[in-house]
């Protein structure tokens, strides 16, 4: 049995990353993992990051995820990013010294040392463009701001990274070609 944290971020019940997230749950707990969700816009987390210390909200889904195997990660892209209710989720939940810290070699130069190492990250994400204009020129963006940057310095490894493309024009049997990858990705948590 795994623990799942699960992030989801939009504001709209009737959305496909609705659907996305009800088919993730529905089929990680017919496997009997334990999901955990966090509805960032019903929880009305606040994403603004001015310097302050962790509040309550924050160190509370820092003790989950320590509790959790893998994080997911539920979102469309937006002018290629997350909504910035998720961006802020990260620069202030997996955010040091909690997520990662830093190793001095000299002067201003070192290393990152990952906190959460052992768990994995698995990320949906809904994109409205067509694969083609994403795939050729934006694609890298979102995969490079997570599974390279902050799942990497944070020392997950293991990052499961699935897109959809075009979702508000693509067919019916299209969107359940989604959701049946998103039901596998959820048994082979």
């Amino acid at each position: 049995m795994k623990k799942v944290f699960l992030v989801y971020g939009h504001y709209n019940e009737k959305s496909f990353n609705a659907a996305i997230r009800d088919v993730f749950i529905e089929t990680a707990k017919q496997k009997g993992h334990q999901v955990d969700l966090v509805d960032l816009y019903k929880e009305k987390f606040n994403p603004v990051f001015s310097g302050e210390k962790p509040d309550a909200i924050v160190i509370d889904h820092q003790k989950r995820i320590e509790k959790s195997d893998t994080i997911v990660l539920i979102a469309p892209i937006w002018n290629f990013r997350m909504p910035a209710i998720l961006e802020g989720w990260i620069d202030k939940v997996l955010a040091p010294p909690w997520a990662f810290s830093f190793k001095k070699l000299f002067g201003n130069y070192g290393y990152p040392i990952g906190n959460l190492e052992g768990k994995k990250a698995i990320v949906f994400c809904t994109y409205g463009s067509p694969q083609f204009a994403i795939r050729t020129f934006f694609l890298n963006m979102p995969t490079k701001r997570l599974r390279r940057g902050v799942f990497n310095i944070c020392g997950i490894k293991d990052v499961t990274y699935k897109r959809y493309f075009a979702v508000p024009f693509v067919t019916e049997e299209k969107r359940k070609k989604f959701l049946e990858d998103v039901k596998r990705t959820a048994i082979e948590l």
